[in-house]
């Protein structure tokens, strides 16, 4: 069995992205992989979401941050809805129509209930072949991408460690899914 990886080309990442926009629309699955690659959050705490998580009804306003409770964990984590995880949201969903309580990403074939772990790994790998991304892509490789990207655009390893609640560094070391490549470009860039 081959470990989860990140997506690390940004070419394969987009078309990823973009399949259940263009290539087969459903914006449920659309809106489970933008928020799984911008929350830094586990699938099994994805999966639990409401809109009620995302959408204060009270004042009839989309929320700016994600709190749960780690399922795994028990922590607290405070995610920030950035814009792609807005502009998704606000295109695709209509919490009005759904109540505080009703799943986020509920299932079709079970209306009372959120959608499996299995079929949101079915909906991850259907994305991930047609970008031919084969191997070591699943549910967790959304939340390994997030650090990875983070970590390219600068931010510091000790902060992703907070962001992942991860309990010690070599364990968000191996979430980054650091290889030669991301090596030898320290080296190529490097002027002494």
């Amino acid at each position: 069995m081959s470990t989860t990886q990140p997506i690390r080309n940004s070419e394969q990442l987009k078309i990823f992205k973009a399949y259940y926009q263009s290539e087969k629309p459903n914006p449920r699955n659309y809106t489970l992989i933008i928020v799984g690659l911008n929350s830094a959050l586990r699938i099994s705490d994805i999966l639990r979401l409401t809109y009620g998580d995302v959408y204060d009804f009270e004042r009839n306003l989309w929320k700016t941050h994600i709190v749960t409770i780690e399922q795994k964990t028990g922590k607290t984590n405070r995610i920030y809805m950035n814009r792609e995880i807005q502009n998704t949201l606000k295109k695709f969903i209509n919490p009005v129509s759904k109540g505080s309580s009703a799943w986020l990403f509920g299932s079709q074939m079970q209306k009372a209930r959120p959608l499996s772990r299995y079929q949101a790994y079915r909906i991850v790998r259907e994305a991930a072949s047609f970008a031919g991304l084969d191997a070591g892509i699943s549910c967790h490789s959304l939340r390994k991408t997030f650090g990875y990207y983070a970590w390219k655009q600068g931010t510091p390893p000790a902060l992703l460690m907070s962001i992942y609640n991860h309990s010690a560094y070599r364990i968000t070391k191996r979430y980054l899914g650091i290889d030669q490549d991301d090596k030898d470009e320290v080296f190529a860039k490097i002027k002494i």
